[in-house]
This record gives C-alpha cells, sequence and structure tokens, in this order.
C-alpha cells in the first residue's frame, strides 16, 4: 500500500490565506518548502482520502492523475475536505474518460453537501459517474478492494464525522484526523473487526499543545495518549508508521521544529509530497 500525503495543513492553510501574523509572514519569507495545503491523502494512486480546493493543484505539483481516482473517503463536509464543486467537471466536455464510477463514501451532511454544490451545473452526462454512498460511524464494508471500518471522529456537533481505517492485502492505514481524542469505544470496535494498522496517522493541528478531553483536534501529546490506547489494543505494535499531520499556521508548524518533535516522540512529522509504503 502506498501512501502519499498530497496536503498536511489545517483548513486556513500554512501560511493561512488571510493572515498576516509573524509566523505567517516567516513562512511566506522561506518560501514554497515550508508551505502546506488542505489535507488530502492519496493510496495507491486510486483513493483519495478527503478532497481539498487543493486537489487540482496537488495533481499539478505531484503528478497525479485525478481521472485514476476510483474511491474517496471523506471524513466530514467541511469544505477544506470535501470541495464539491469541481466534480461537475467529471465529464462532457469538460474530461475524457471512460464509463468508470467514481465512489464517494461520506456521512449524510457529505451528500447534501455534493447535491448542493452541484445542483446548478451537473451535466445529465456526468452524474450517472458519480455515486454518493452514506456511510455512518462503527460500520464495516467492502470498497473497490479494500476492506473499511468506520469510527466516530470527536470533531463536530452538527455531523458525524468520520475517521477510517482502510486495509488491502493484510496493509492497514488508521487515518485519525480531523479529530480530538478518540473514544475508548472505537477502539473496542477496531480491535474486534481485527484492525492492524500498519501506519496510523493523528492529528497534530496544535503540534505542542495539548488539546484535552473535549477538544476538536490534537498536540503531539494527546497522540501519545491515543498511541498508548491503540497499543494496549492490539492495533498497532511497535512497528507500526506513526505519522503526524494537519497543522495549524497558530502552531508555527516549522519543519526544524518538527524535526525536534520526530525525534523526541519517534514519529514521522508529513509535509506536502511526503511518501511512504507499508
Amino acid at each position: 500500500m502506498k501512501i502519499k500525503f498530497l496536503g498536511t495543513g489545517a483548513a486556513e492553510g500554512v501560511p493561512a490565506m488571510f493572515c498576516s501574523c509573524d509566523y505567517c509572514r516567516n513562512i511566506r519569507s522561506l518560501g514554497e518548502r515550508e508551505y502546506r495545503t488542505r489535507s488530502q491523502v492519496l493510496i495507491d494512486g486510486n483513493v483519495s482520502v478527503d478532497f481539498p480546493p487543493e486537489a487540482y493543484a496537488h495533481s499539478l505539483k505531484f503528478g497525479i492523475e485525478l481521472s485514476d481516482l476510483k474511491t474517496i473517503f471523506v471524513t466530514h463536509s467541511h469544505m477544506d475536505h470535501f470541495y464539491a464543486h469541481d466534480f461537475i467537471l467529471r465529464g462532457y466536455k469538460y474530461a475524457r474518460l471512460g464509463s468508470n464510477v467514481l465512489n464517494i463514501y461520506g456521512n449524510s451532511e457529505v451528500k447534501k453537501v455534493f447535491d448542493e454544490c452541484t445542483a446548478r451545473e451537473m451535466k445529465p452526462e456526468v452524474s450517472p459517474h458519480i455515486s454518493v454512498t452514506e456511510v455512518k460511524p462503527f460500520q464495516v464494508f467492502n470498497a473497490d478492494g479494500y476492506r473499511v471500518i468506520t469510527i466516530p471522529a470527536n470533531h463536530s456537533k452538527t455531523e458525524d464525522a468520520l475517521l477510517y481505517y482502510i486495509e488491502k492485502d493484510g496493509k492497514g492505514y488508521l487515518h485519525l484526523y480531523d479529530t480530538g481524542r478518540v473514544s475508548d469505544k472505537s477502539f473496542d470496535f477496531l480491535a474486534q473487526n481485527g484492525a492492524k494498522a500498519n501506519l496510523v496517522c493523528f492529528d497534530c493541528t496544535f503540534v505542542e499543545s495539548v488539546g484535552g478531553e473535549n477538544s476538536r483536534h490534537m498536540g503531539i501529546e494527546d497522540d501519545m495518549l491515543m498511541k498508548q490506547k491503540l497499543l494496549s489494543r492490539g492495533i498497532i505494535d511497535n512497528n507500526t508508521k506513526l505519522v503526524i499531520s494537519h497543522f495549524s499556521h497558530n502552531s508555527n508548524p516549522m519543519r526544524e521544529k518538527l524535526a525536534h518533535i520526530e525525534k523526541q516522540y519517534a514519529v514521522i512529522a508529513a509535509y506536502d509530497g511526503y511518501e511512504t509504503e507499508i
């Protein structure tokens, strides 16, 4: 399973779109190496976790063929994770591709956002080739050759935001952001359904700050607490790759700063374009 982190920033990006704080000014002066676009993870070249406004820019920068996408797992309906307007361009005179269907999985709000954003411009030649399937927390299902387990994210009071365990050929990827601390019930459900993650990616929006019990995001100490809960249930082991991502500009996620965290906590700080294999 090949995993590529196309975007590793939080909703506002790094530097933040409209921000002139000292952090953002410094990052702009340092250039593209320190930039972080909105979050997107590509698996095996044809599966995407989330689809942000930068998906097209990601495809250009990293040589991704968006026409190859077969499946998109959407965590929640927030714009930085699901930019549905672009799907009107998947066919008609905008794109020449085969008859393959793009399968989008997400909660009921994701379906509503898709319908709202495409209502005005969706062509009848395009719509039959995009399928949006509603999924809920605590489901186990198969999607295009992958076994998928959903658990609830601790993120939104207005929708059932989702986290995904995605497995193929005995390899598992556990996607734990956009979220605060994950419940014991959720980790128990993963364990009961045989989840064995070779790589887990944690929300680390706050970097060195602690999110705590009721936060919608996490920092590295929250991540380490989640790590111990995953270890105790056998979902991960000492060979599992631990990745942190989804960084906010407010936490000043400079590569030099994150390198110290990598060393101290034995994690990998993802950056835009980071690629690994499990």
